[in-house]
């Protein structure tokens, strides 16, 4: 509120002292209401009003509004005001307008009107306030309004400075709301020599909105380079005595400076000019060597503004990570403040250090550092502080210093904030695999994990320790040694029985001649854990059991003991009881045969990349530095072990690890496993007369999968063709899983992706390859990575050429590569809604349109589940009409991200559709469309 000064608006000050003086809240509505119809009842009655009177009558609406009351009279004296030339009425007015006027009021036309009047004004205070109404309200009208205006302001020679500064910051705010506002052509280049104002004020506003219009089109801004460096150069060259309007306690400019230092890092390199580039780096050293001069204040305010230009400079130089000698020395500086009293620059010290640990070139120099990390680990006082130390130290982590930065942060584990104890086991899991060079200590480092934090390690954690054993034979002896010794300890965690009880299942035979180890105690000691743990850790047990007969036949009857008690085979848990009564009938029914094939050990895992690396991606998205695990010893995720008994492929459990696995779900009935065992899964064999007749039988239908990730993709009497996809922004992982259904060998199976030369511009696809021969009532799995550069139209094919019986075959299917799979579903309220909607459809060029006939029965439930599939956000409650569908989505693109809305408007009366997609590009509305119509 404006000041009240003498007796000028007397009025208001008694008026704001009456209600400073109320003693509840009832006495200050009454008084409000009595100023209220005051107030009113001058509007109304008293057509002589004079300005003042206006402007202290609308600033006590305007105090009362701030209070919290609703006002809905006074808007039109508030417009009045605007056409005073007394600056404190206009002043008032604008401020009204700013607070309280709807960008939908009747009154917007005059008050475009009045700002437009001031903005041709010659008086430069009308004209600010002007553009300051135009930035508080800044809605897209008013970008249409002054699109036109604004921009001449900014660049006109006769425009004064403080006019310039307030319309580049006016013209930021619109351009956020309306990025079309900015004129491209000439005035870019008009736009950017801005920089060059001998005004250091209009350089500021301008280099904000140049950074914005930058982020938005690098290209076409790349001119601002040059003159940005040699702006910044001026400023780190001049004492404080020649910028001494724009010094703040000693440092030229240091606002400017950030700013200008950060629109250097929207570019890489920021100069491709030699001369530029050389030019900037004696700058950064510059600002490095002022960092070591001796202070010129004791203030606070002097060390906060040296150090915000420093560590922007370090940002830089990090983001440019291509000067060995700047990065050395930024490292250093850093170094320095480790030590400091300061906790906030030691946590921006940690965190620059984090960036520069990821640079080859000062990699080492980090290291240098690692001693004080480790203790700024363990002394610090605030969790930040320790929580960037240990981030550190992950970054920082090689090959030649792993084991002892992998046991500092274990010892810290033990007292470590519970707040960061999961993420330290994640970051400490990952370290102790990538740079293990002997797996004995890997797992040794996993169990200490479990032994020390095991309420903190994730499923993901022991999964992994698990997938590294079975996938490698020199460490599973010493890994079920290891883990029969650690389920000795008296207090044991569930994540220890967990392991052991995996480990022990598979390869307790490695340790069964020694006596202290032997099968009859392995089994007794993993059951004194049985009674502690929880359903889902008793149904692994239960699996160990089993393998353990075919393991240890000696112990057949203790085991069959342990499945016929009462609280096993009546448990209220049906998976617990479904797995006793199943286990025990074969454990009495098969072979040793047939036992010894349904529970041989499981297969090694599929190499791929690590999960763990992006469970912990996931809960610090952005602040995880680059410590990939990417080589071969990267298995998928490991299938849950309470599936593994009925299927040793690795297609029992999460077959293509794109999620944790699933717990696992009962089949209908007591004898459902054995079944899946030992029946005959196929019901016919064709014969070599009808194999060429493969189309005949084809189930293949790509429409369905529009809406679906998983399903058969194909099937006839050969093969069977099924698919497990997952997507997440514009990237795809697709499992193929081929079924031999016959009793011969397919010979020369050969899978090969075929698409068009415009599709291989705007999808990446890799696929990993199978085994030539696919076995006789075998299946086999193929990974396919697949990453959405532009949009497309059609999907890509795969053709599958193999020979059956001497006769060679020939199956062609579209992957279930629609654009549509790349969407991430929008949230959005029924205002967002329809206002984007309405923005969307003032071009025909960004909205698509179908109307067509129900291809059979109209069941809304059965729509709606299919907009669920499509990938979109189903928006319940928007539409005014029950029955219409509206959804919302962004589809993921490497290049770009685009919006798109939906509208599916049923009429169950005419059996008819009609759809309509409105998205920021055509070829996407219309390929939304196309296919979404295809599923009606």
């Amino acid at each position: 509120m404006p000041a009240v000064r003498g007796d000028g608006m007397r009025g208001l000050a008694v008026f704001i002292s009456d209600i400073r003086n109320c003693k509840s809240k009832e006495a200050e509505i009454k008084r409000i209401n009595k100023e209220l119809a005051n107030i009113r009842s001058k509007f109304k009655g008293d057509k002589t009003l004079d300005g003042y009177q206006k402007k202290k009558y609308v600033c006590k609406l305007l105090f009362i509004f701030l209070l919290g009351h609703d006002i809905d009279f006074g808007h039109m004296e508030a417009v009045n005001l605007l056409s005073s030339n007394k600056y404190s009425e206009k002043q008032i007015g604008y401020l009204f307008i700013s607070v309280l006027v709807n960008t939908n009021s009747e009154l917007i036309k005059l008050i475009i009107q009045s700002i437009k009047n001031d903005l041709a004004s010659r008086n430069p205070i009308h004209v600010n306030l002007a553009l300051q109404c135009i930035a508080n309200i800044g809605s897209r009208e008013m970008a249409e309004a002054f699109g036109n205006e604004i921009p001449k302001l900014l660049v006109s020679g006769d425009t004064m400075d403080v006019v310039k500064q307030s319309a580049a910051l006016c013209l930021l705010r619109l351009f956020r709301t309306c990025p079309e506002i900015i004129p491209g052509g000439e005035w870019t280049s008009r736009i950017i020599h801005l920089l060059n104002d001998q005004h250091m004020g209009v350089v500021t506003a301008a280099t904000s909105l140049i950074d914005a219009l930058v982020k938005k089109n690098p290209e076409e801004y790349k001119g601002c380079v040059s003159l940005a460096v040699s702006r910044l150069s001026r400023i780190v060259t001049a004492s404080y005595t020649d910028l001494q309007d724009y010094t703040y306690y000693f440092v030229p400019a240091p606002w400017l400076s950030v700013k200008l230092l950060r629109l250097l890092q929207n570019y890489t390199p920021p100069a491709e000019d030699p001369g530029v580039r050389g030019r900037l780096n004696e700058c950064l050293e510059t600002i490095l060597n002022k960092a070591q001069e001796p202070p010129k204040s004791k203030k606070v305010q002097h060390s906060n503004a040296k150090n915000a230009v420093l560590f922007e400079a370090i940002s830089l130089i990090i983001h440019n990570d291509s000067e060995a000698n700047l990065l050395v020395r930024a490292c250093n500086q850093l170094g320095q403040f480790l030590s400091n009293r300061e906790t906030n620059l030691r946590y921006l010290a940690l965190e620059s250090m984090c960036h520069l640990a990821t640079s080859e070139f000062s990699h080492e120099a980090v290291k240098k550092h690692q001693e004080v990390v480790i203790l700024s680990m363990k002394m610090e006082k605030d969790v930040s502080v320790r929580q960037q130390a240990v981030d550190l130290l992950y970054a920082m982590c090689d090959k030649t210093n792993a084991e002892e930065i992998v046991q500092e942060m274990l010892n810290y584990l033990e007292t470590a904030d519970y707040s960061i104890r999961e993420e330290m086991v994640l970051k400490v899991a990952i370290l102790a695999e990538k740079y293990a060079t002997d797996y004995t200590w890997y797992v040794d480092v996993i169990l200490n994990l479990i032994r020390i934090a095991g309420d903190y390690v994730s499923e993901e954690v022991w999964y992994r320790v698990i997938q590294i054993v079975i996938n490698r034979d020199e460490v599973q002896g010493y890994a079920a040694k290891t883990v029969f010794e650690a389920l000795q300890a008296p207090a044991c965690h569930e994540n220890m029985v967990k392991v052991g009880g995996y480990i022990l299942g598979e390869f307790g035979n490695l340790i069964a001649g020694d006596q202290r180890s032997s099968p009859q105690v392995q089994f007794q000691l993993l059951h004194s854990k049985y009674h502690l743990c929880s359903p889902m850790t008793r149904a692994l047990l239960l699996s160990t059991y089993i393998k353990f007969i075919n393991l240890f036949p000696e112990i057949r009857s203790q085991v069959q003991e342990v499945f016929r008690q009462h609280s096993n085979l009546r448990s209220a848990d049906a998976e617990l009881q479904q797995r006793a009564s199943e286990y025990l009938q074969l454990s009495i029914i098969a072979s040793s045969d047939v036992l010894a094939t349904v529970l041989e050990e499981m297969p090694a895992f599929p190499e791929r990349e690590s999960s763990i690396l992006a469970v912990l991606k996931k809960k610090k998205p952005g602040r995880v530095p680059e410590n990939e695990i990417k080589e071969g010893k990267s298995p998928t995720p490991i299938p849950n072990h309470n599936n593994d008994v009925t299927n040793t492929s690795a297609a029992s459990g999460d077959l293509l690890g794109l999620s944790t696995p699933p717990t696992s779900q009962p089949p209908s009935g007591n004898t459902g496993v054995l079944l899946d065992v030992l029946g005959d899964v196929y019901s016919t064999k064709p014969t070599a007369n009808n194999a060429n007749n493969t189309q005949a039988l084809n189930l293949y239908n790509p429409k369905k999968f529009v809406c679906k990730n998983n399903g058969v993709l194909f099937e006839n009497d050969l093969i069977q063709i099924g698919v497990k996809s997952e997507f997440r922004q514009n990237l795809g992982r697709l499992g193929l899983f081929y079924g031999n259904k016959t009793t011969f060998p397919l010979q020369n199976f050969v899978p090969t992706l075929m698409w068009s030369d415009d599709q291989g511009t705007k999808m990446s696809i890799q696929m990993k390859p199978v085994e030539p021969t696919l076995e006789a009532g075998a299946q086999i799995q193929q990974l396919i990575n697949a990453e959405c550069i532009d949009d497309y139209t059609d999907a890509p094919s795969m053709v599958i050429s193999f020979l059956y019986n001497g006769v060679p075959q020939k199956i062609t299917i579209k992957l279930p590569l629609t654009i549509n799979k790349f969407f991430e579903p929008t949230e959005m309220n029924g205002e967002s809604f329809f206002a984007r909607w309405k923005n969307l459809g003032s071009s025909n060029q960004q909205r698509s349109q179908k109307i067509f006939k129900a291809s059979g029965v109209m069941d809304l439930q059965a729509t709606r589940t299919k907009l669920m599939g499509f990938g979109m956000q189903l928006l319940d409650g928007i539409d005014p009409n029950p029955d219409n569908f509206v959804c919302a989505g962004i589809v993921h693109m490497r290049t770009q991200q685009v919006g798109c809305l939906l509208r599916l408007e049923p009429n169950r009366n005419a059996q008819m559709y009609r759809l309509t997609v409105r998205s920021s590009k055509e070829s996407v509305s219309v390929e939304i469309c196309d296919l979404l119509a295809e599923q009606f």
